[in-house]
């Protein structure tokens, strides 16, 4: 749990390089999304979700609007969050992988509880998703993982360590996804 949530957070990163560059991949993407989501005219929800919003009436499709919004929102702040732990307290990396993990776990997962909304094509976030979820558990490995010493792995060796989990947790979301 310490390397989670550390005593003090400080700037020194110990677990692998990897881990801490792609952070700011997914950084950059909450700003992106969040922007988009927080200032275009439908949130995002037709013009790149698909979703059909004259199908809704007026007080539906504003519903649905302004839950982009929120969601936007939500991802910007998360960005940020972030943002903030990559400049000035990079001991919270594993942490913030975590966060992603959950974050977009729970979006997969939503699927399951929610009804969801009827979309004319698969949208562009949701294929990303089947990505960025293992993808974020990896790194979240990655981020907490240092030898003896202190240097990082090779990745071939990080790789043999644990890319049969992320192959495995890669097709098992792709196999419910698509199922």
């Amino acid at each position: 749990m310490n390397i989670l949530f550390p005593e003090v957070a400080n700037n020194k990163f110990k677990g692998s390089k990897i881990a801490y560059w792609v952070l700011w991949l997914y950084v950059l993407k909450s700003f992106l999304a969040g922007i988009i989501h927080m200032f275009a005219s439908d949130g995002g929800a037709q013009t790149i979700g698909s979703v059909s919003l004259d199908s809704f009436t007026q007080g539906g499709a504003d519903s649905v609007v302004t839950m982009f919004g929120l969601w936007g929102m939500e991802q910007f702040v998360i960005g940020l969050i972030v943002f903030a732990i990559l400049r000035r307290y990079k001991s919270l990396v594993p942490l913030a992988w975590a966060i992603y993990a959950i974050e977009y776990s729970g979006r997969v997962l939503s699927h399951a509880f929610t009804p969801g909304l009827a979309t004319e094509s698969t949208p562009p976030g949701v294929m990303v998703d089947t990505i960025l979820v293992p993808l974020a558990i990896f790194m979240l490995i990655f981020s907490i993982h240092t030898t003896k010493k202190g240097q990082e792995d090779s990745m071939e060796f990080m790789y043999i360590r644990y890319g049969n989990a992320l192959t495995s947790i890669l097709e098992d979301l792709i196999n419910a996804e698509y199922a």
